[in-house]
């Protein structure tokens, strides 16, 4: 399944009244079941690559992993859409929170395990990284640059983790949550540390995505687009600081504007 991120379809295309029709790329959904010490998890809705990062960043996004030592196994039955986790402790608290469901790709309702109370509860992050408002700039552009499947379909997130510098990691996905599960999945398999890092997105910074990023201990969050209500609440009181609609020369700090240099 991984590779497969796109298929051409018909289409007729209209400008200034003149009806074409053209062979046009489209980004593929697909469903993933991801299936923890055998029983059935969730499925998510998602682009099918990189799956056994998203099965591993899911997992610790939503606490049901804690770090890749927990990990027993895992298999990417890639052709019947199926990630199975084997964790070394039993998988008590999944069957508690809930059986099967289906998750949205994650421009609606995702969902989330912890709870935000708990997170509220939990000590402020008291890191001090700064950025310039130029090199914030700089990582958004190489975003973009990336950003190869968006460049084809238009119908995809991008998610990255910088180090103020450069782009570490990158990811496309249907979903905002997915790519950025990815990301977190791949430092969990490569042991990477990411309380010194940046995440770099191009879509909404939503509560959940703000959730995520904050158990990972990450100081700063930059987005072309803009952060919601509660995004913002939560940023305040955890001390990230949040950057929304970095374009060019301008972005809105929403959130602990000192980290912006």
């Amino acid at each position: 399944m991984d590779g497969e991120r796109t298929v051409q379809k018909k289409i007729v295309r209209i400008r200034q009244g003149e009806y074409e029709e053209i062979d046009d790329q489209v980004t593929i959904e697909a469903p993933v079941t991801i299936y923890l010490n055998g029983s059935e998890l969730v499925t998510l809705l998602c682009t099918p690559e990189k799956l056994e990062y998203l099965a591993l960043g899911f997992l610790r996004s939503e606490g049901l992993l804690s770090g890749i030592g927990d990990l027993e196994s895992i298999r990417i039955r890639e052709d019947e859409g199926l990630v199975e986790v084997d964790l070394k402790e039993g998988a008590g608290l999944a069957e508690k929170l809930y059986g099967k469901r289906t998750v949205t790709s994650g421009c609606g309702k995702g969902t989330v395990f912890f709870s935000a109370l708990d997170s509220l509860r939990s000590s402020p992050l008291t890191g001090t990284l700064k950025i310039s408002p130029e090199k914030m700039a700089r990582l958004m552009e190489a975003l973009q640059d990336k950003a190869e499947l968006y460049k084809a379909t238009g119908g995809v997130h991008s998610a990255a983790l910088a180090d103020g510098e450069q782009l570490l990691y990158f990811c496309e996905d249907i979903g905002r949550h997915n790519a950025l599960d990815k990301i977190v999945g791949q430092c969990l398999r490569e042991g990477i540390s990411t309380e010194d890092k940046i995440i770099v997105c191009s879509g909404r910074l939503s509560s959940e995505i703000l959730l995520k990023s904050a158990k990972l201990k990450i100081q700063l969050l930059i987005s072309r687009a803009a952060p919601t209500s509660l995004c913002v609440e939560l940023a305040e009181t955890l001390n990230i600081t949040l950057a929304g609609f970095v374009r060019g020369k301008r972005c809105n700090v929403y959130t602990h504007p000192w980290r912006i240099t």
